[in-house]
């Protein structure tokens, strides 16, 4: 185990358990909405902590449209009492992201190729193109103790160029998958991420995977998908948490995970 893994996540490879880290953006989108402190993100994050999860996911973009750096650093603040919870910052590190990253030096960055005015991400880094401008923006982190993890599409022959330029995990983008849930498609899409988590451990790397996951495709995702380290959850726990509440949402998630390790221990 790479000795930038937290605790949590080393507890959670021991025992084959998928960590939740939750992402708070949406709180901060609608708080943005008006000229006001509420609804508060770091409340939202506290929330979530103590409902069990696992860590506290940002994005914050260049305009600031949700996520501000205020809000990283009130974050951070607010991590230094879960010292077993991992506070991960997403972003491009051609943007905004490497500032961030020398300040608060989180357990882990994801990187992310978004462009800086794109409303979501929707696909991940093409590694022959970008590579070389990641080394040693990645090698920075290493120095600062901050885990990298890859944002990547699904393709298994891309893992082993990840971990060549010095990625620690990769991030499967999971909007395909969520996009193919409940149809025909989904059986395929799942192979598809099996292999490349398979893909991804054999080049000696981590998984993780995020985006349109929620609880009814959570569970069939982990059935399948192997030895997946960490899901980072925004959007839809967040529309949960407003008919739910955020700690019943969380139960409810970790409840999920709870499910999939049992299906596939069965």
């Amino acid at each position: 185990m790479n000795p930038l893994v937290a605790p949590f996540a080393q507890e959670s490879a021991r025992r084959g358990r998928t960590a939740l880290s939750v992402n708070v953006n949406k709180v901060a989108a609608l708080r943005n909405l008006r000229p006001l402190s509420i609804p508060s993100v770091v409340d939202a994050a506290r929330w979530a902590l103590e409902a069990g999860a696992h860590g506290i996911t940002v994005h914050p973009r260049p305009d600031q449209r949700h996520i501000r750096s205020q809000d990283v650093a009130d974050i951070a603040a607010l991590m230094r009492a879960w010292p077993h919870a991992e506070f991960n910052i997403e972003g491009n590190p051609l943007h905004n992201l490497m500032p961030l990253l020398r300040e608060f030096r989180p357990q882990q960055a994801t990187f992310v190729p978004d462009a800086e005015a794109q409303s979501t991400s929707d696909h991940g880094w093409d590694l022959a193109s970008a590579g070389d401008r990641l080394v040693p923006l990645i090698a920075e982190c290493h120095a600062l103790g901050v885990r990298v993890s890859l944002f990547m599409d699904a393709e298994p022959a891309a893992m082993a160029r990840a971990r060549a330029i010095g990625a620690q995990r990769i991030e499967l983008y999971t909007e395909p998958y969520a996009a193919a849930f409940g149809t025909p498609g989904q059986a395929e899409q799942l192979r598809r991420f099996a292999a490349a988590a398979a893909a991804a451990h054999a080049a000696g790397l981590g998984v993780n995977a995020g985006h349109d996951l929620n609880r009814a495709n959570l569970p069939p995702f982990l059935e399948a998908v192997h030895g997946v380290l960490e899901v980072s959850i925004g959007h839809a726990l967040i529309a949960d948490a407003i008919e739910l509440g955020m700690k019943a949402t969380v139960s409810a998630y970790l409840a999920c995970i709870a499910e999939a390790e049992a299906g596939a221990a069965g």
